[in-house]
């Protein structure tokens, strides 16, 4: 089977492809409250375009594809699209990000197109603090969502909390409780200083929780499934378990195995890195599929070894719903 490697020896067999730059939150920790700056539509990757990039990148050896935003189910007939892209032979996994606003409409769907997990934000239970963090108060609207996910079918739904200690640190036990009763997989993640409102957020070092909770749950080594970067605990009865996304106190750069593709064609090789290049100008200017498979493979060759999010937290000016999670 066909393989990208990158220049540090990584295989690369994941791609997160971002279908619209719009979300109907506005996080503290991913943009600011006034923010507009978004693509015009023109811009975007079309259905046709967006399932011949997932065509590409599964011809050069990725098994894995994430839809992600912004939100995702912001965009017109995503159930049709998953669709299309499950089609893919070689695809093993079809996945996707929300937070959850839209999820009770949309999760039998998307479960009926072939989707085979979901990643679901939600950093807290309270509805005062949901409505402090992502300025919406829309906190029942996802938890019917998350409920719909379970009706649906879905076996397998993460459910992914930024970790902030003086905002939402004090409700991880409560998350505990509830993501165990319902057999979700909470991840907890280190906030990543993507853009100024992230870094005003700020970042917190989950290692002494890790700790705590290994301790206090007698929680041990595991492994879920899936193809991202979290490191994950269990219950000595395996009835729950828990992931740890950390970039800054422990980075997972050296098993990075991942690029994202913007809502406008762009490939970005790195969350840590402006560098990209402009699948949608090679589409529309001709280039066979050949081509552009060559393009990405020389692309690859500048995959950085790691991210600068310590040495230079200035360095990305872009924010994370513009890249896709």
């Amino acid at each position: 089977m066909p393989e990208l490697i990158d220049a540090c020896g990584r295989r690369i067999d994941y791609l997160r492809l971002s279908v619209t730059d719009r979300c109907d939150l506005r996080c503290t920790y991913c943009m600011p409250p006034e923010f507009d700056d978004y693509e015009p539509p023109a811009h975007w990757l079309a259905f046709d375009e967006l399932d011949r990039v997932a065509r590409i990148f599964v011809a050069l050896g990725v098994t894995r594809i994430r839809l992600t935003g912004g939100e995702p189910l912001l965009r017109a007939r995503i159930d049709e699209l998953a669709r299309r892209l499950k089609g893919h032979a070689g695809l093993r996994e079809l996945s996707l990000s929300t937070n959850g606003t839209q999820l009770a409409r949309f999760a039998a769907r998307l479960r009926e197109a072939g989707v085979d997990r979901l990643n679901v934000s939600l950093d807290t239970l309270s509805c005062e603090r949901f409505a402090r963090i992502t300025r919406r108060d829309v906190l029942a609207d996802v938890l019917a969502g998350l409920e719909a996910t379970r009706a649906a079918g879905f076996a397998l739904t993460k459910i992914n909390m930024v970790w902030m200690p003086g905002t939402n640190g004090d409700e991880v036990d409560a998350m505990i409780d509830y993501c165990r009763a319902r057999g979700f997989v909470l991840r907890l993640i280190e906030n990543m200083p993507m853009g100024h409102t992230a870094r005003e957020v700020g970042a917190s070092d989950l290692q002494p929780l890790i700790a705590r909770l290994r301790r206090d749950h007698g929680l041990v080594d595991h492994v879920v499934a899936g193809g991202g970067p979290a490191r994950y605990l269990t219950s000595a009865d395996r009835s729950f378990s828990i992931g740890f996304i950390t970039p800054l106190s422990q980075h997972f750069c050296d098993t990075c195995n991942r690029v994202r593709v913007t809502v406008d064609g762009g490939l970005h090789l790195c969350l840590g890195d402006e560098h990209r290049i402009d699948l949608l100008h090679l589409m529309r200017t001709g280039c066979s599929d050949a081509e552009i498979g060559a393009a990405i493979r020389a692309a690859l060759r500048s995959k950085p070894r790691q991210h600068e999010f310590r040495e230079a937290p200035q360095k990305i000016v872009r924010f994370m719903s513009s890249t896709g999670g």
